[in-house]
């Protein structure tokens, strides 16, 4: 797939989020092109007509916006990121997730990342630095065959965890998020166990992924037997 890279302006960078105070997308599209994202959505709103994965609007200004907005509105909890990936491959070029945190930090605002990339590994100094920083990844199975049907842009589940591992032997709050609940996610709590301080379990019923699930037989793994089974996994941890 052919990737379109469009470098904008936004008009705001620090945005109301239902899930937390704030959100922070420094990207518009995400490079890893899931094929169960919630994220999908937004072609809606930008127009794009390439297919989720292949666009990326990269916010060039948004530290700039970023260091002037931070002392208008009030402190709160922020979310980096909701409906892109923060370390997608193009942050390692434009680094604009990397200098949105160096602002957090200095104004000792409390963040929330979520990340499917080891990537995250590069601010490890920045983590340390903060006063009240979250690092989560997403993992959502425990068979890296099956990342490869669901999310194949995506980086490979081992890496996932390993860094999973890195940000918390350096004493960093770290969590997992499983949503969706793919299938082999019934192993991933013997491989975290150790590496989290805590998870965050959701079947996400959104049905971008169906005709996945439907190509190769995996439709018992949607049920609810299913989705609590994987959830009780989780109960000794």
């Amino acid at each position: 797939m052919t990737l379109m890279v469009k470098e904008v302006h936004a008009k705001t960078i620090l945005s109301h989020s239902k899930i937390y105070p704030w959100v922070i997308n420094p990207y518009t599209g995400c490079q890893h092109g899931c094929s169960y994202c919630y994220a999908r959505f937004m072609k809606r709103v930008t127009g794009h007509r390439e297919p989720w994965g292949g666009f990326v609007d990269v916010k060039i200004n948004a530290p700039d916006l970023l260091r002037v907005e931070i002392k208008k509105k009030k402190r709160g909890r922020v979310w980096v990121s909701g409906v892109c990936d923060p370390y997608q491959p193009l942050e390692a070029q434009y680094r604009l997730t990397r200098q949105c945190l160096e602002i957090l930090v200095q104004h000792e605002w409390p963040v929330i990342i979520q990340t499917r990339s080891p990537l995250v590994l590069r601010d490890m100094d920045i983590f340390r630095d903060a006063r009240d920083f979250e690092v989560g990844l997403s993992v959502t199975t425990a068979d890296d065959s099956i990342r490869k049907l669901f999310e194949p842009d995506a980086p490979p589940i081992p890496d996932r965890i390993q860094a999973l591992e890195e940000l918390h032997n350096a004493g960093i709050r770290t969590y997992a998020m499983i949503a969706p609940v793919l299938p082999g996610a019934e192993g991933l709590a013997g491989l975290l166990k150790g590496k989290i301080d805590y998870v965050l379990i959701d079947r996400m019923n959104y049905h971008y992924a169906d005709r996945v699930y439907r190509k190769y037989g995996l439709e018992d793994t949607l049920s609810d037997e299913y989705f609590y089974r994987v959830r009780k996994e989780f109960d000794s941890l």
